[in-house]
Protein backbone atom coordinates (compact mmCIF):
# COMPACT_ATOMS: atom_id res chain seq x y z
CA UNK A 1 0.00 0.00 0.00
CA UNK A 2 2.80 2.37 0.92
CA UNK A 3 4.64 1.53 -2.32
CA UNK A 4 1.48 2.28 -4.31
CA UNK A 5 1.01 5.64 -2.60
CA UNK A 6 4.68 6.43 -3.15
CA UNK A 7 4.40 5.58 -6.82
CA UNK A 8 1.28 7.74 -7.19
CA UNK A 9 3.02 10.67 -5.48
CA UNK A 10 6.06 10.30 -7.69
CA UNK A 11 3.85 10.17 -10.76
CA UNK A 12 2.02 13.32 -9.69
CA UNK A 13 5.31 15.15 -9.06
CA UNK A 14 6.69 14.01 -12.42
CA UNK A 15 3.59 15.22 -14.26
CA UNK A 16 3.71 18.58 -12.47
CA UNK A 17 7.40 19.01 -13.26
CA UNK A 18 6.84 18.09 -16.91
CA UNK A 19 4.00 20.58 -17.24
CA UNK A 20 6.10 23.27 -15.60
CA UNK A 21 8.97 22.68 -18.05
CA UNK A 22 6.58 22.74 -20.97
CA UNK A 23 5.13 26.02 -19.78
CA UNK A 24 8.57 27.54 -19.40
CA UNK A 25 9.71 26.37 -22.83
CA UNK A 26 6.49 27.17 -24.68
CA UNK A 27 7.02 30.05 -27.08
CA UNK A 28 5.35 33.30 -26.12
CA UNK A 29 2.58 34.61 -28.34
CA UNK A 30 3.24 37.40 -30.84
CA UNK A 31 4.00 40.81 -29.39
CA UNK A 32 1.02 43.11 -28.91
CA UNK A 33 1.68 46.82 -29.43
CA UNK A 34 0.25 49.05 -26.69
CA UNK A 35 -2.58 51.48 -27.34
CA UNK A 36 -0.66 54.62 -26.31
CA UNK A 37 2.96 55.64 -26.69
CA UNK A 38 3.10 56.69 -23.04
CA UNK A 39 2.36 53.12 -21.91
CA UNK A 40 5.83 51.93 -22.93
CA UNK A 41 7.62 54.18 -20.44
CA UNK A 42 10.34 55.13 -22.92
CA UNK A 43 10.47 58.72 -21.69
CA UNK A 44 10.34 60.62 -18.43
CA UNK A 45 8.47 63.84 -17.66
CA UNK A 46 6.21 65.39 -20.27
CA UNK A 47 6.07 62.94 -23.17
CA UNK A 48 6.47 65.69 -25.78
CA UNK A 49 9.91 66.52 -24.40
CA UNK A 50 11.12 63.02 -25.42
CA UNK A 51 13.46 62.87 -22.45
CA UNK A 52 14.73 59.27 -22.57
CA UNK A 53 14.74 57.16 -19.45
CA UNK A 54 17.78 55.07 -18.58
CA UNK A 55 18.34 52.46 -21.25
CA UNK A 56 16.77 54.49 -24.05
CA UNK A 57 19.57 55.69 -26.34
CA UNK A 58 19.20 58.73 -28.60
CA UNK A 59 21.09 58.49 -31.89
CA UNK A 60 21.54 60.38 -35.16
CA UNK A 61 22.35 59.51 -38.76
CA UNK A 62 25.04 61.32 -40.73
CA UNK A 63 22.76 61.40 -43.79
CA UNK A 64 19.07 60.98 -42.88
CA UNK A 65 16.02 60.26 -45.00
CA UNK A 66 14.11 63.35 -46.13
CA UNK A 67 10.46 63.61 -44.99
CA UNK A 68 8.87 66.99 -45.72
CA UNK A 69 11.52 68.85 -43.69
CA UNK A 70 10.34 66.97 -40.60
CA UNK A 71 12.25 67.24 -37.33
CA UNK A 72 13.18 63.69 -36.37
CA UNK A 73 14.24 62.19 -33.06
CA UNK A 74 15.59 58.64 -33.02
CA UNK A 75 16.06 56.21 -30.14
CA UNK A 76 17.03 52.58 -29.63
CA UNK A 77 16.00 50.46 -26.63
CA UNK A 78 17.98 47.26 -26.17
CA UNK A 79 16.74 44.59 -23.76
CA UNK A 80 18.58 44.74 -20.44
CA UNK A 81 21.95 43.04 -20.54
CA UNK A 82 21.97 42.64 -24.33
CA UNK A 83 24.12 44.30 -26.99
CA UNK A 84 23.81 44.92 -30.70
CA UNK A 85 26.27 43.06 -32.91
CA UNK A 86 28.45 44.89 -35.41
CA UNK A 87 28.05 44.20 -39.11
CA UNK A 88 29.63 46.20 -41.92
CA UNK A 89 26.70 45.74 -44.30
CA UNK A 90 23.06 46.48 -43.59
CA UNK A 91 21.57 47.34 -40.23
CA UNK A 92 23.35 46.37 -37.03
CA UNK A 93 22.46 42.95 -35.63
CA UNK A 94 19.97 43.90 -32.94
CA UNK A 95 18.90 41.32 -30.35
CA UNK A 96 15.35 40.12 -29.88
CA UNK A 97 13.08 42.54 -27.96
CA UNK A 98 14.85 45.62 -29.36
CA UNK A 99 12.75 48.73 -29.98
CA UNK A 100 13.70 51.33 -32.59
CA UNK A 101 11.81 54.61 -32.11
CA UNK A 102 11.48 57.36 -34.71
CA UNK A 103 9.54 60.52 -33.90
CA UNK A 104 8.35 63.02 -36.52
CA UNK A 105 7.58 66.66 -35.81
CA UNK A 106 7.62 69.98 -37.67
CA UNK A 107 8.56 73.55 -36.85
CA UNK A 108 5.55 75.84 -37.17
CA UNK A 109 5.74 79.54 -38.17
CA UNK A 110 5.97 80.46 -34.47
CA UNK A 111 9.12 78.29 -34.30
CA UNK A 112 7.39 75.74 -32.08
CA UNK A 113 8.05 72.02 -32.41
CA UNK A 114 4.75 70.26 -33.18
CA UNK A 115 4.58 66.47 -32.88
CA UNK A 116 2.99 64.53 -35.73
CA UNK A 117 3.68 60.81 -35.35
CA UNK A 118 5.96 58.22 -33.77
CA UNK A 119 6.90 54.97 -35.48
CA UNK A 120 8.05 51.87 -33.64
CA UNK A 121 9.96 48.87 -34.89
CA UNK A 122 10.10 45.90 -32.52
CA UNK A 123 12.03 42.67 -32.95
CA UNK A 124 9.58 40.10 -31.69
CA UNK A 125 11.23 37.21 -29.79
CA UNK A 126 8.24 35.01 -30.69
CA UNK A 127 9.49 34.66 -34.27
CA UNK A 128 12.62 36.86 -34.33
CA UNK A 129 10.95 39.11 -36.92
CA UNK A 130 10.61 42.89 -36.91
CA UNK A 131 7.10 44.32 -36.44
CA UNK A 132 5.97 47.91 -37.09
CA UNK A 133 3.38 50.23 -35.56
CA UNK A 134 2.55 53.94 -35.97
CA UNK A 135 1.31 56.34 -33.28
CA UNK A 136 -0.55 59.58 -34.04
CA UNK A 137 -0.02 62.49 -31.63
CA UNK A 138 -3.23 64.03 -30.30
CA UNK A 139 -4.11 67.70 -30.66
CA UNK A 140 -3.08 68.60 -27.10
CA UNK A 141 0.38 67.10 -27.74
CA UNK A 142 0.25 65.02 -24.56
CA UNK A 143 0.28 61.50 -26.02
CA UNK A 144 0.15 59.47 -29.22
CA UNK A 145 -2.43 56.78 -30.05
CA UNK A 146 -1.88 53.59 -32.02
CA UNK A 147 -2.87 54.36 -35.60
CA UNK A 148 -2.86 51.66 -38.27
CA UNK A 149 -4.71 53.21 -41.21
CA UNK A 150 -2.55 56.27 -41.96
CA UNK A 151 -3.79 59.83 -42.20
CA UNK A 152 -3.39 63.04 -44.21
CA UNK A 153 -2.60 65.90 -41.83
CA UNK A 154 -2.64 69.57 -42.91
CA UNK A 155 0.47 71.34 -41.62
CA UNK A 156 2.17 74.72 -42.11
CA UNK A 157 5.87 74.53 -41.38
CA UNK A 158 9.25 76.18 -41.80
CA UNK A 159 11.74 74.44 -44.08
CA UNK A 160 15.49 74.31 -43.52
CA UNK A 161 15.89 77.85 -44.86
CA UNK A 162 13.14 79.27 -42.67
CA UNK A 163 10.68 79.56 -45.56
CA UNK A 164 7.03 78.86 -44.77
CA UNK A 165 5.33 75.99 -46.59
CA UNK A 166 2.00 74.18 -46.28
CA UNK A 167 1.17 70.60 -47.21
CA UNK A 168 -0.98 67.58 -46.42
CA UNK A 169 1.53 65.51 -44.48
CA UNK A 170 1.01 61.83 -45.28
CA UNK A 171 1.25 59.63 -42.21
CA UNK A 172 1.75 56.14 -43.66
CA UNK A 173 -0.33 53.13 -42.80
CA UNK A 174 1.53 50.09 -41.51
CA UNK A 175 1.56 48.45 -44.95
CA UNK A 176 3.23 51.56 -46.41
CA UNK A 177 5.96 51.19 -43.79
CA UNK A 178 6.47 47.58 -44.80
CA UNK A 179 6.94 48.53 -48.46
CA UNK A 180 10.09 50.49 -47.66
CA UNK A 181 11.36 48.25 -44.88
CA UNK A 182 10.96 44.88 -46.61
CA UNK A 183 13.84 43.24 -48.42
CA UNK A 184 13.34 39.75 -49.86
CA UNK A 185 10.02 39.63 -47.97
CA UNK A 186 11.74 40.25 -44.61
CA UNK A 187 11.02 43.42 -42.61
CA UNK A 188 14.27 45.10 -41.61
CA UNK A 189 15.50 48.44 -40.18
CA UNK A 190 16.86 50.92 -42.72
CA UNK A 191 18.68 53.74 -40.93
CA UNK A 192 20.90 52.33 -38.16
CA UNK A 193 23.71 50.93 -40.26
CA UNK A 194 27.29 51.17 -39.06
CA UNK A 195 28.29 53.43 -41.95
CA UNK A 196 25.45 55.86 -41.23
CA UNK A 197 26.19 55.93 -37.48
CA UNK A 198 29.94 56.34 -37.94
CA UNK A 199 30.50 60.04 -37.22
CA UNK A 200 30.94 62.55 -34.40
CA UNK A 201 27.62 64.18 -33.58
CA UNK A 202 27.39 67.94 -33.28
CA UNK A 203 28.47 69.01 -29.80
CA UNK A 204 30.21 65.68 -29.09
CA UNK A 205 33.89 64.80 -29.07
CA UNK A 206 33.73 61.03 -29.52
CA UNK A 207 32.52 59.04 -32.49
CA UNK A 208 28.96 57.77 -32.00
CA UNK A 209 29.82 54.10 -32.63
CA UNK A 210 32.78 54.30 -30.27
CA UNK A 211 30.44 55.66 -27.61
CA UNK A 212 28.10 52.74 -28.12
CA UNK A 213 30.94 50.23 -27.87
CA UNK A 214 32.36 51.91 -24.76
CA UNK A 215 28.94 51.89 -23.09
CA UNK A 216 28.36 48.20 -23.77
CA UNK A 217 25.70 48.74 -26.43
CA UNK A 218 27.71 47.38 -29.39
CA UNK A 219 29.87 44.28 -29.61
CA UNK A 220 32.35 43.09 -32.22
CA UNK A 221 33.23 46.48 -33.70
CA UNK A 222 36.68 46.56 -35.38
CA UNK A 223 39.01 49.51 -35.17
CA UNK A 224 37.30 52.67 -36.39
CA UNK A 225 39.48 52.95 -39.50
CA UNK A 226 37.99 49.64 -40.71
CA UNK A 227 34.36 50.74 -40.27
CA UNK A 228 32.73 52.02 -43.50
CA UNK A 229 31.53 55.63 -43.40
CA UNK A 230 28.74 57.25 -45.36
CA UNK A 231 29.41 60.86 -46.39
CA UNK A 232 27.37 63.73 -44.97
CA UNK A 233 25.32 64.87 -47.97
CA UNK A 234 25.44 68.49 -46.74
CA UNK A 235 29.20 68.62 -46.17
CA UNK A 236 30.69 70.20 -49.29
CA UNK A 237 34.02 70.86 -47.56
CA UNK A 238 35.06 67.27 -46.86
CA UNK A 239 33.19 65.41 -49.60
CA UNK A 240 32.85 65.68 -53.36
CA UNK A 241 29.56 66.23 -55.16
CA UNK A 242 29.67 62.61 -56.31
CA UNK A 243 30.17 61.30 -52.76
CA UNK A 244 27.41 63.48 -51.35
CA UNK A 245 24.93 62.66 -54.12
CA UNK A 246 25.57 58.94 -53.83
CA UNK A 247 25.07 59.11 -50.06
CA UNK A 248 21.80 60.99 -50.56
CA UNK A 249 20.52 58.42 -53.07
CA UNK A 250 21.62 55.56 -50.82
CA UNK A 251 19.55 56.78 -47.89
CA UNK A 252 16.53 58.15 -49.75
CA UNK A 253 16.20 55.63 -52.57
CA UNK A 254 18.29 52.47 -52.13
CA UNK A 255 16.05 50.74 -49.58
CA UNK A 256 13.66 50.16 -52.52
CA UNK A 257 16.14 50.43 -55.40
CA UNK A 258 18.24 47.43 -54.43
CA UNK A 259 18.15 43.70 -55.01
CA UNK A 260 15.23 42.34 -53.01
CA UNK A 261 13.71 45.81 -52.55
CA UNK A 262 10.27 47.06 -53.57
CA UNK A 263 11.67 48.57 -56.81
CA UNK A 264 13.88 45.60 -57.70
CA UNK A 265 12.10 45.13 -61.05
CA UNK A 266 13.26 48.56 -62.28
CA UNK A 267 16.88 47.45 -62.55
CA UNK A 268 17.87 50.79 -60.97
CA UNK A 269 20.08 50.07 -57.95
CA UNK A 270 21.23 53.09 -55.97
CA UNK A 271 23.28 51.71 -53.07
CA UNK A 272 26.35 53.76 -52.18
CA UNK A 273 28.70 50.93 -53.13
CA UNK A 274 27.06 50.39 -56.54
CA UNK A 275 29.51 50.91 -59.43
CA UNK A 276 27.78 49.46 -62.50
CA UNK A 277 26.76 52.43 -64.74
CA UNK A 278 23.59 50.74 -66.01
CA UNK A 279 22.42 49.96 -62.48
CA UNK A 280 22.96 53.61 -61.58
CA UNK A 281 20.67 54.57 -64.44
CA UNK A 282 23.36 56.05 -66.69
CA UNK A 283 21.98 55.99 -70.23
CA UNK A 284 19.49 53.36 -69.06
CA UNK A 285 15.94 53.33 -70.40
CA UNK A 286 13.24 53.04 -67.71
CA UNK A 287 11.59 49.66 -67.23
CA UNK A 288 8.31 50.55 -65.56
CA UNK A 289 8.05 54.33 -65.20
CA UNK A 290 5.23 54.70 -67.75
CA UNK A 291 3.83 58.23 -67.82
CA UNK A 292 5.91 59.04 -64.75
CA UNK A 293 8.98 59.39 -66.97
CA UNK A 294 7.61 62.63 -68.42
CA UNK A 295 8.38 61.55 -71.97
CA UNK A 296 12.10 61.34 -71.19
CA UNK A 297 14.23 58.48 -72.49
CA UNK A 298 16.93 57.76 -69.90
CA UNK A 299 17.18 57.63 -66.10
CA UNK A 300 20.46 59.60 -66.10
CA UNK A 301 22.06 61.40 -69.04
CA UNK A 302 25.59 62.55 -68.09
CA UNK A 303 25.85 66.32 -68.29
CA UNK A 304 22.10 66.76 -68.85
CA UNK A 305 20.01 66.84 -65.65
CA UNK A 306 17.13 68.58 -67.46
CA UNK A 307 16.46 65.46 -69.53
CA UNK A 308 17.29 62.87 -66.84
CA UNK A 309 14.29 60.99 -65.44
CA UNK A 310 15.88 60.65 -62.00
CA UNK A 311 16.05 64.42 -61.44
CA UNK A 312 12.67 64.96 -63.10
CA UNK A 313 10.85 62.57 -60.78
CA UNK A 314 12.60 63.86 -57.66
CA UNK A 315 11.39 67.35 -58.56
CA UNK A 316 7.72 66.31 -58.75
CA UNK A 317 4.95 65.82 -56.19
CA UNK A 318 2.46 64.34 -58.67
CA UNK A 319 1.25 60.82 -57.80
CA UNK A 320 2.68 58.33 -60.26
CA UNK A 321 5.60 60.62 -61.05
CA UNK A 322 7.11 61.67 -57.73
CA UNK A 323 10.03 59.68 -56.39
CA UNK A 324 10.34 58.54 -53.71
CA UNK A 325 6.68 57.48 -53.91
CA UNK A 326 6.32 57.54 -50.12
CA UNK A 327 7.68 59.63 -47.24
CA UNK A 328 7.32 63.06 -48.85
CA UNK A 329 4.65 65.41 -50.20
CA UNK A 330 6.89 68.40 -50.99
CA UNK A 331 10.00 68.70 -53.15
CA UNK A 332 13.31 68.56 -51.29
CA UNK A 333 14.80 71.57 -53.06
CA UNK A 334 18.32 71.11 -51.70
CA UNK A 335 18.36 67.39 -52.48
CA UNK A 336 17.15 67.92 -56.05
CA UNK A 337 19.80 70.60 -56.60
CA UNK A 338 22.52 68.22 -55.42
CA UNK A 339 21.39 65.46 -57.79
CA UNK A 340 21.18 67.92 -60.66
CA UNK A 341 24.72 69.08 -59.94
CA UNK A 342 25.90 65.45 -59.76
CA UNK A 343 24.42 64.69 -63.18
CA UNK A 344 25.68 67.95 -64.67
CA UNK A 345 29.25 67.18 -63.59
CA UNK A 346 29.24 63.63 -65.00
CA UNK A 347 31.57 63.05 -67.89
CA UNK A 348 29.76 62.32 -71.12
Amino acid sequence: MRKSCLLVMCLILWIAATQSCQQRSAPAGPFQFKQKLSEYGFFTGALKALQPRKGVVNYELVTPLFTDYAVKDRFIVLPEGKTAGYTDHGALDFPDSTFIIKNFAYTNPAHEKIMIETRLLFKDPADQQWKVMNYLWNNNQQDAEKWILGKKIPITFLDDNGHQQSTLYQMPNTNDCKRCHINNSVLTPIGPKARNLNFVRHGQTQNQLQQWAANGLLAGMPSLDKVPQLPDWKDSIHYTVNERARAYLDVNCAHCHTKGGDAFNTGLFLEYEQTTPDHLGIMKSPVSAGGGAGGLDYDVIPGDPLHSILAYRMNSVEPGTAMPELARTVVHTEGVELIRQWIAEMKK
